[in-house]
């Protein structure tokens, strides 16, 4: 697939309106301008739809317009386009996190004073991570503030939530099979690798569903990691990942090497000192970076996970 969608278009001048609502189109899509009438947005089945219904609209109104697949652009260079987007997606991130900070502080004045957070601000939490939910479908490459809205949100999330009913009960292993396994959307390292033991060594037609946390009705057939309230989710100074592992009572030198380089990379603690996490975070930031589809980067990600584990396997050190 070419890395590229290009709209080039002419619009006339009447009705004048019509220019307008062409600029707030292509901004609602998260289009980059590299010229008054050129737009880019990255390849892929969405955009492309996207793009199409803009050009039919314009070509109605009586103007002209093109959409190209491109592999390059004349001037610019690949990383250069990508900075373009994440700094138009910057200021949107600024403003969530301004909301999102004083949303935590209130929360946490509440929990002080002997209040029930709940009140007022479960609604407003919901309501934010609908704007992030917004600025997140049109942010293609991780801009600045993107990781940290997430981190922001997950702490609002655990606060409300296991305050009130504390976590979900874990199943048997016998209970797995046929049962969607569900988590946050925008999945990294920990929930990437999480999905890779669960195919991998419980259920290897498992189904995998990524939600938003603030919009999502729990079904009783589900299964949810690396989610407050969830089955499987952080636990102490334990990522899901390491979670899962120690329920599932699987001895396994390699797998157990795989989960310290998961924990060093998700909470940054350095505690088992992995030096593979230098070599693996890169690549699933890269992955992430390429992929704003989630099953996407489970695709690449799970073929990442299958040769960490290869790796410790065939060495000395990792053989299980």
């Amino acid at each position: 697939m070419n890395k590229w969608l290009l709209l080039l278009h002419q619009i006339p001048p009447k009705p004048p309106y019509f220019r307008a609502k062409v600029l707030r189109r292509m901004n609602q899509l998260g289009a980059l301008a590299v010229k008054n009438s050129a737009y880019l947005l990255p390849g892929g089945e969405e955009t492309l739809e996207d793009l199409v219904w803009v050009r039919r609209e314009i070509v109605e109104q009586g103007g002209e317009a093109w959409v190209f697949r491109v592999d390059a652009v004349a001037g610019l260079a690949d990383e250069a386009i990508r900075e373009g987007f994440r700094a138009l997606r910057a200021p949107d991130y600024a403003g969530l996190l301004e909301s999102a900070r004083a949303l935590q502080q209130a929360i946490e004045q509440a929990n002080g004073a002997g209040e029930d957070p709940h009140t007022g601000h479960e609604a407003e939490w919901r309501k934010l991570g609908r704007r992030q939910d917004e600025v997140r479908r049109i942010d293609f490459f991780d801009a600045p503030g993107s990781e940290e809205m997430e981190a922001i949100m997950s702490t609002i999330d655990r606060t409300l939530h296991t305050t009130a009913k504390g976590p979900a009960a874990k199943p048997g292993l016998g209970e797995l099979k046929g049962r969607p396994w569900v988590t946050r959307r925008g999945i990294k390292v920990d929930r990437i690798g999480s999905a890779w033991f669960v195919r991998r060594f419980l259920d290897p037609d498992a189904r995998f569903l990524f939600v938003d946390p603030a919009g999502y009705a729990h079904s009783p057939g589900h299964i949810r990691f690396d989610m407050f309230e969830g089955e499987f989710t952080h636990d102490g100074d334990l990522c899901t990942f390491e979670v899962l592992l120690r329920w599932s009572g699987i001895e396994d030198a390699a797998l157990a090497a795989v989960a310290e380089v998961v924990h060093d990379i998700d909470l940054k603690d350095g505690k088992h000192g992995r030096p593979e996490a230098a070599g693996l975070g890169p690549i699933i930031s890269g992955i992430a970076l390429r992929h704003a589809d989630d099953t996407k980067r489970l695709e690449e990600g799970v073929a990442v996970f299958e040769s960490l584990y290869a790796s410790f396997r065939g060495s000395a050190g990792g053989s299980p």
